[in-house]
């Protein structure tokens, strides 16, 4: 028999094999439902060593693929591909509510989830707190299991979020690339926050409290202040039972509260 020969088809899909047993393990890989190769991290099962060795990056931080116009790295090639759209100015997907574009449809159904619509669809089991996406929900269930599935190749560390194993690859073994502000050159490990710093020199306060004339650069800032409106305190310190309108003010509260009673504030989880 020709060894080159395609004469073993697969009826499901139609590719083709030069011999049986290929034909045999690609059923078991692609059709049977069979997850044949475990991931040592997080036990994870895949059905092939390829689909393996890309998660596996999820967990060592390894992004092979560097954009050649700006140095970021990705974990895949299809990434890198979706990412190009930002130097091509490429934004095809447009919402129909704002008009705003997007690089990728996804994009596009995370913006109209968190902007355009109140559902919360996705649930913790733990607390049964409500989620408007799957990945949020998931990062937010490691809180409560203590898991920290990303891991630097470089030493033992250990690390929730995956951006928390990045900024520890810049600051600790100076992999990756800063973003730098081009007035000040003060340093970023994360892009959203040079975003912030720039709005800042421009002097731009895009985001306007309803219920007075303040103006602040971030959502985050507004959402801060918007409680000096109400009388509302949905916020509580766990020692003694103050009333806080902000949850930014309970955890340094919390720990002068704690050193006061004589307690260790690290020792103790807050709610």
């Amino acid at each position: 028999m020709n060894v080159h020969s395609s004469r073993y088809k697969c009826t499901e899909c139609g590719k083709c094999f030069g011999t049986n047993q290929k034909l045999t393990v690609h059923n078991r890989r692609s059709h049977s439902g069979e997850k044949s190769f475990e991931c040592t991290d997080c036990r994870k099962r895949f059905t092939t060593s390829s689909e393996l060795i890309v998660h596996s990056r999820i967990h060592s931080g390894e992004k092979p693929f560097k954009c050649h116009e700006c140095d970021k790295t990705f974990s895949q090639s299809t990434h890198l591909n979706r990412h190009m759209r930002v130097h091509m100015g490429d934004k095809p997907y447009k919402c129909s509510l704002c008009n705003k574009s997007f690089t990728t449809s996804s994009y596009l159904q995370t913006h109209k989830r968190s902007v355009h619509s109140n559902r919360r669809p996705y649930d913790c089991r733990y607390c049964g707190k409500l989620f408007k996406c799957s990945i949020v929900l998931k990062r937010h269930v490691y809180t409560h299991t203590g898991a920290k599935p990303y891991s630097c190749r470089h030493c033992s560390e250990r690390f929730t979020f995956p951006l928390q194993l990045t900024i520890h690859l810049l600051k600790s073994h100076n992999e990756g690339t800063w973003f730098t502000c081009h007035i000040c050159q003060k340093k970023f490990s994360y892009n959203g926050n040079l975003k912030k710093h720039l709005l800042r020199h421009e002097d731009v306060k895009s985001y306007v409290c309803s219920e007075c004339p303040k103006c602040f650069y971030t959502a985050s800032e507004l959402k801060r202040h918007k409680p000096t409106h109400s009388d509302f305190k949905p916020f509580c310190c766990g020692l003694c039972a103050k009333d806080f309108k902000c949850k930014y003010f309970v955890p340094r509260h919390f720990k002068r509260c704690a050193d006061r009673l004589g307690l260790c504030s690290a020792s103790i989880k807050l709610r």
